[in-house]
């Protein structure tokens, strides 16, 4: 990994998880948490592939199971991460621009299903039946609802941080037409459709005014 990738990664995750563990955690929301170290990993994943994003969720999960109140054995989340993040890399596309936010949210919940299936999964084999007294439907309806709602706030500006800091050509041209969802995700349900047509009003209107200025100038000069 790139020396900025890693820097980048470690201060997202570290952010992350201190609002997790200190904000999130703390909304006792029926079901399950918010989960924006999720969301980091999978924003991260998008942005820099498969291999990284597998480094980063294995990194992040491990800080999860060590920070405090954690209840469970280290490792169990370092894994489960570990592999989200690897699978949400292989869903970045091979230009890295991604046309649609479509794409992300499908991610995203399929991150947050996943996740939690596995976390309930691995609990299983090691003892832990938690997940089947608070009911598994009712943890995977919430996960992913919660983390749907959080994802527009959160991925599109985690997106665009690690274009920046990669030095990807990407990110200046996302900033100067809008062309990836990273830059759009809250305008509209594509992030372009807004961004095009606003561009293609403002080309009309100055055709428009280049019009009327020549037929000003042949009317003067009759």
């Amino acid at each position: 990994m790139k020396l900025n990738r890693i820097l980048l990664s470690a201060a997202l995750v570290v952010v992350a998880l201190v609002v997790q563990v200190s904000v999130l955690a703390r909304l006792q929301l029926p079901g399950a948490v918010p989960d924006l170290v999720l969301l980091t990993v999978v924003a991260l994943a998008l942005v820099y592939g498969h291999v990284t994003g597998a480094l980063v969720g294995f990194t992040a999960g491990l800080l999860a199971d060590l920070a405090p109140p954690a209840d469970h054995a280290a490792g169990r989340y370092a894994l489960v991460l570990c592999v989200v993040g690897y699978l949400c890399g292989l869903a970045r596309p091979d230009n890295g621009r991604l046309k649609s936010a479509t794409g992300p949210m499908a991610v995203v919940v399929a991150a947050a299903i996943g996740s939690t299936l596995l976390y309930a999964g691995v609990g299983a084999l090691v003892g832990d039946t938690a997940a089947r007294h608070v009911g598994l439907g009712f943890l995977l309806f919430t996960a992913a609802l919660y983390d749907l709602l959080l994802a527009p706030f959160t991925v599109p500006l985690i997106m665009a941080l690690a274009r920046r800091a990669e030095n990807d050509p990407l990110a200046d041209a996302t900033g100067a037409n809008g062309a990836d969802v990273s830059s759009g995700w809250l305008s509209s349900g594509t992030g372009l459709r807004i961004g095009n047509q606003r561009g293609g009003l403002r080309v009309k209107a100055a055709r428009t005014r280049a019009s009327r200025a020549g037929r000003i100038k042949g009317v003067k000069r009759l």
